[in-house]
């Protein structure tokens, strides 16, 4: 990999506007408008540390950190509550390989490892002049460990406008690139290659090494940003909602081809994608079922109950899924203040891109399928089959919102929550039941609070 340059690249003076020219028109305009310089390339300055029923409905100071945050005993059971709620956080997300997490809050941005615990650095923005305004940081997208960070400013006193995405190089301590919108900019997805700008009503891909357009779409609304794209090397998949509701829309660049997905009766609320890019799971507004894909068949090959409750129940907020590694199972959390794990029993077999599957665990015994009469293959499933309960569950508190990751070590999860809570629990692929809490952490110091 490409050591960064010794002299800092100047911020892009060509910002994209939200009905940017297409690649050919763009191409044309060269010699009245500048080209984006390129970025430097990644290095590696973030260090690893050691180790069925669905109704209708209608972003600079460093400051030092100490190498662990307020801790918790471990426990099973219901979490305890270890702290109030943390007003100063707008934003939180797991890297790509679910090894660290990022923090937006209202005076900058903070990094942490998972396993084991501890916050690798934080960027206090309120103490540089290059913003517009506060600190506050609405979005940090993280591309694995490296250096480039995407932020975009967020909360009642942004450090950016809500319509830029900037290009962070932690390497220079400076932003090296940004891309303006006409509206506010929603998410933000990182891949080794593209840059991915989700607007309320468009998504935008960049090269990521220089900053050309290379495809848009348009989306049904999308006030909450929902994008995924695969993250192994080769051909790119990209999930996103469709233009009707619950219908999800897939690109496979690769392929060159576009398919949808009629994922719900009701509207697509949330959705995950494996790092593969082959298996997709959907949850509508409703929140009582998770459906999963064939991303590149468009057939249903699993259902299964968000929730233990029976039909009929009252509906549930979503708030993420998430596929492990060796796509054995899915991890789901949501305002219900429970975290289910569920088995997957597909077998997506694998095409010329593809990388083998990793072999199950000895220690796992091998899952048989769904039906046993039928083979659990792309295309063949009955058009209705009994929905399956989750395995394992670990409780949290309802109404606080929980993003889920599975971790590092075998049969364990990692939890976010807004609340500035951290936590990893294991769970028992053979017996199931109630997880193991093994940590839990204040993410955010008491001190940091207001």
């Amino acid at each position: 990999m490409a050591t960064p340059a010794t002299e800092p690249a100047p911020p892009n003076p060509n910002p994209v506007p939200d009905d940017p020219p297409p690649p050919e028109q763009h191409e044309e305009e060269e010699e009245d408008v500048p080209e984006p310089p390129p970025l430097p390339a990644p290095s590696t300055s973030i260090e690893p540390t050691p180790s069925g029923d669905e109704d209708s409905d209608d972003s600079s100071s460093v400051s030092s950190a100490s190498s662990r945050s307020e801790s918790f005993a471990p426990g099973g059971g219901k979490a305890e509550r270890p702290f109030p709620a943390a007003k100063d956080l707008l934003h939180v997300s797991f890297n790509q390989d679910y090894g660290c997490f990022a923090a937006g809050t209202k005076s900058g941005f903070r990094i942490y490892n998972c396993d084991p615990f501890r916050e690798i650095f934080r960027r206090d923005l309120t103490a540089e002049g290059d913003g517009d305004g506060g600190g506050g940081i609405g979005v940090v997208e993280m591309l694995f460990r490296c250096n480039i960070l995407a932020l975009v400013g967020g909360g009642d006193n942004p450090h950016y406008p809500p319509n830029k995405v900037m290009i962070w190089d932690d390497h220079q301590s400076r932003c090296i690139g940004e891309l303006s919108f006409r509206s506010p900019v929603r998410g933000v997805r990182l891949r080794r290659d593209r840059i991915i700008v989700v607007l309320e009503n468009k998504i935008f891909v960049y090269n990521f090494a220089d900053l050309k357009l290379v495809h848009q779409i348009e989306t049904a609304p999308n006030p909450k940003g929902l994008c995924a794209v695969s993250q192994q090397p080769g051909s790119i998949v990209l999930v996103c909602p469709g233009a009707q509701k619950g219908q999800i829309r897939v690109e496979h660049y690769g392929a060159r081809k576009t398919k949808f997905i009629n994922a719900h009766a009701s509207r697509v609320a949330c959705f995950a994608l494996s790092q593969d890019g082959r298996l997709i799971a959907t949850a509508s507004t409703k929140g009582t079922l998770v459906r999963i894909f064939s991303a590149a068949e468009g057939t249903l090959l699993q259902e299964v109950r968000s929730l233990n409750v029976r039909r009929g129940a009252d509906r549930a907020e979503i708030y993420s899924l998430a596929f492990s590694n060796n796509l054995q199972y899915l991890a789901v959390s949501s305002d219900k203040g429970t975290i289910h794990v569920f088995n997957l029993k597909v077998n997506v077999g694998s095409t010329a891109n593809d990388k083998p599957q990793p072999a199950p665990d000895a220690e796992v015994p091998p899952m048989s399928p769904p039906l046993s009469f039928i083979k659990v293959d792309l295309g063949v499933l009955p058009k209705y089959f009994h929905s399956e309960w989750s395995v394992a569950q670990f409780r949290l508190h309802e109404g606080e919102q929980y993003i889920v990751a599975f971790g590092h070590e075998k049969n364990t999860v990692a939890v976010v929550g807004m609340d500035g809570s951290f936590y990893r629990c294991q769970f028992d692929p053979v017996n199931g039941g109630e997880m193991l809490q093994l940590e839990c952490y204040n993410f955010l110091k008491p001190s940091d609070q207001p």
